[in-house]
């Protein structure tokens, strides 16, 4: 008698803080995109769904950014299983305010601060492909630049020189602006971690993946990890 094995259905996970703005475009982006079944999870519980392939913190305005952006959010029930399941291998993005949670939670190093000219940037941004060998890279194949969208008013990236250093010298900057919008440290727009699982980038690849939305690049990045699952 044969046997059929079918592929286990791509699994993601958003969490939904109050004053996130994006977490059903990130939902929509990932289904088009990769056609992964997402679920939404309210920042206040205390499970994650079962055999997850992507956990996402989606960009917004978690807590009205009161205190420092992310900061509440990063106290949420929720982020004690996020980053059980990040310290167990499982992707996690952080897209611009999730970017922001990352960094809190101690996820990802360094810290996001007021943009250098004090006021929010809401525009298409061109992009250099640093790190093409990353999960959630390698879709991108030769490709080398990218076009997404930023957001914010807190999009600055910071860390210390020595911290700067290491990530550049063990491939953990991902991506970098080609024009600077924000005054992030050397032109970075994302990070990876040293365990390759976990992203922050303040650009959204949530508003860049269908042609209609003027980039089909942030679309790459979704199916990129699923492939790579």
């Amino acid at each position: 008698m044969r046997t059929v094995l079918q592929a286990r259905a791509m699994k993601a996970a958003v969490v939904v803080f109050p004053g996130s703005n994006c977490d059903r475009d990130c939902k929509v982006a990932i289904e088009r995109s990769a056609g992964a079944r997402v679920e939404m999870v309210w920042h206040q519980e205390t499970a994650l769904p079962d055999d997850l392939d992507l956990i996402v913190l989606p960009g917004g305005f978690s807590y009205g950014d009161y205190l420092r952006c992310g900061a509440m959010a990063a106290q949420s029930p929720v982020m004690k299983e996020v980053v059980t399941a990040a310290n167990n291998g499982v992707a996690v993005v952080g897209i611009c305010n999730g970017f922001q949670v990352l960094t809190e939670v101690g996820l990802l190093p360094g810290a996001l601060l007021r943009n250098a000219g004090l006021k929010y940037v809401c525009k298409p941004v061109g992009l250099d492909i640093v790190n093409g060998q990353t999960r959630f890279t390698a879709g991108y194949g030769e490709q080398r630049q990218a076009v997404m969208t930023v957001g914010n008013g807190e999009g600055n990236y910071f860390a210390d020189e020595e911290t700067l250093d290491r990530l550049e010298g063990e491939g953990q900057v991902v991506f970098r602006y080609q024009e600077n919008p924000n005054g992030s440290a050397r032109n970075i727009a994302g990070i990876v971690n040293k365990g390759g699982n976990v992203l922050g980038l303040m650009p959204h690849p949530d508003r860049a993946f269908d042609a209609d939305l003027g980039s089909e690049d942030g679309a790459v990045l979704f199916r990129s990890i699923f492939q790579s699952a």
